[in-house]
């Protein structure tokens, strides 16, 4: 039997595959081997600290979230292999959505096995032909293509995108809109409250102000402020001294801060969640959550509930690995968030500086063309709560030595 693909389409595969090589751009996975941690063991080069995870309060390998996955699997089993709308729902997804519910302080919460998959079922299931959704220039990328899947599945919803941050451009957008006399619709205002590239945040306070003035739901992407953001890890809209009510619409992650395994979800009014439920083609034609990650998940927060010091310990080490790399002369954003870019414009020259770096024994990621325009490739460091006094010193010592040669 001939298994080979086309030779034509192989011919231009590998010509991409040969040039990101010749250019330094072809991307390497790592291999771990053990769990998630401040340290960990990457195949062929042993311990080295990692600072390009998202476990941002250092869940990912806490015993209790270890053996509230592991209880899930016996009680549940590995998950309902149907929809849930077709066999039912384990009380794990429901007892996980409620406490999802509760921590952002909203009506009900819909979970998903990815926060991805959550942002291609809210809009093409929530919005209607004639309605416009406004996004943020840098949004991430499972917005951007959950509202372009809006406009495939539903003729005629519109979209604008504003430039990043600037509430002069969103007001001026927003009052395009309402002076259009054919523009009868409903008006869909998506930010990330932490942008997961530049590690900046979304001004809640005056896009909420926006919203009101002009009628629009404001629609919050918290992924990488959920659980980091805040004094007791609710967000980006706590970190602003907001209510979660506040924010009309929730989509985030259990993937990063809340255990780091998988899932995503939708938060919000009981009536918008069950459009998702009744409506959502991701939750009519997609399996439910894994039991063990619901589980996991949801002792995740009970952890970060009772323990709100883990918050206030990440923002600290947050604070040292700042001053820290100004220290040494590279230039990082100065915001709250765990995301520290240091930029350095060319994708070959980020991803060799990432290759000195895990060579001297810290693993940071060098992000470039696709994931970020042209010339604005950098190095992103990620800080954990997990982290100790012993990590964060030698990370700056090793972005000195970097600068040094």
């Amino acid at each position: 039997m001939n298994t080979s693909m086309q030779p034509g389409f192989e011919q231009r595969t590998q010509g991409v595959l040969d040039d990101l090589s010749a250019t330094g751009q072809l991307k390497q996975l790592q291999m771990i081997e053990g769990p998630m941690g401040p340290s960990i063991t990457l195949r062929d080069r042993g311990e080295v600290d990692c600072f390009c995870s998202n476990n941002y309060l250092g869940l990912a390998n806490h015993p209790d979230v270890v053996e509230a996955g592991i209880e899930g699997l016996r009680q549940h089993g590995a998950g309902t292999a149907s929809v849930r709308f077709i066999c039912g729902t384990f009380t794990a997804h429901e007892a996980l959505e409620r406490t999802i519910a509760d921590f952002l302080g909203v009506e009900a919460s819909y979970t998903f096995v990815s926060c991805w998959t959550a942002s291609e079922a809210l809009f093409p299931t929530l919005c209607e032909p004639g309605d416009c959704i406004v996004s943020d220039e840098l949004n991430h990328a499972c917005i951007i293509d959950g509202m372009r899947l809006a406009g495939v599945i539903k003729k005629g919803v519109r979209k604008a995108v504003y430039r990043h941050s600037d509430m002069a451009h969103v007001r001026e957008v927003l009052q395009g809109l309402r002076d259009d006399p054919a523009f009868t619709g409903e008006i869909f205002l998506v930010t990330d409250g932490v942008f997961s590239m530049e590690g900046d945040i979304a001004d809640l306070p005056a896009l909420r102000a926006l919203c009101d003035e002009f009628g629009a739901l404001l629609i919050v992407d918290d992924s990488h402020g959920t659980g980091v953001l805040g004094a007791t890890g609710r967000g980006t809209h706590e970190h602003w001294g907001m209510r979660g009510d506040e924010i009309d619409l929730f989509t985030g992650t259990l993937g990063k801060a809340l255990g780091g395994g998988a899932g995503g979800y939708i938060a919000g009014s009981k009536a918008a969640i069950e459009m998702i439920v009744q409506r959502g083609r991701p939750t009519l034609f997609s399996n439910a959550l894994p039991t063990t990650v619901a589980c996991s998940a949801r002792k995740a927060i009970e952890v970060l509930d009772a323990d709100p010091s883990r918050v206030a310990r990440l923002h600290e080490n947050v604070r040292i690995a700042r001053e820290g790399i100004r220290e040494v002369g590279f230039e990082v954003l100065d915001s709250p968030t765990a995301i520290c870019p240091i930029i350095v414009g060319d994708t070959a020259k980020a991803i060799a500086m990432s290759n000195q770096l895990l060579d001297m024994g810290t693993f940071a990621i060098g992000f470039g063309f696709p994931v970020v325009p042209e010339g604005t490739a950098r190095i992103r460091v990620q800080i954990s709560a997990a982290h100790e006094q012993v990590h964060l010193d030698r990370l700056i010592a090793n972005l000195r030595s970097l600068k040094q040669s």
